[in-house]
């Protein structure tokens, strides 16, 4: 069996960028946006909201939700989601780490 072209790369950078692919779509943006004003959300608030079919906002929340960004609770009939916390920080720190590798000391002529 031959390499995957994940196994070239290191853990770090394929976890960064399955998180960048993940947010890669304006709709899962506007419901992070929507989670992070409102601290959490009803999964039907989010079709008044954002105008998109309630198929589609599943969708999106689903990948969200298989990144880890997010987690859902049953009220009911309907899912209540939120940000997670702890996976958030975990992203943020990792995309902090990631672009402040950047050494503003550099030639800024170098190209």
């Amino acid at each position: 069996m031959g390499i995957t072209k994940t196994d070239l790369f290191t853990e770090r950078q394929n976890q960064l960028a399955t998180v960048a692919k993940g947010l890669a779509h304006p709709a899962r943006i506007a419901i992070i946006d929507h989670l992070l004003q409102s601290k959490s959300c009803i999964n039907s608030d989010l079709v008044g909201e954002l105008g998109l079919a309630q198929a589609t906002i599943s969708q999106h929340l689903r990948e969200l939700k298989e990144l880890g960004i997010i987690k859902g609770t049953v009220e009911g009939v309907s899912m209540c989601y939120c940000i997670d916390h702890e996976r958030w920080l975990a992203i943020k720190k990792d995309f902090t780490l990631f672009f402040e590798s950047f050494q503003m000391d550099s030639d800024p002529n170098c190209c």
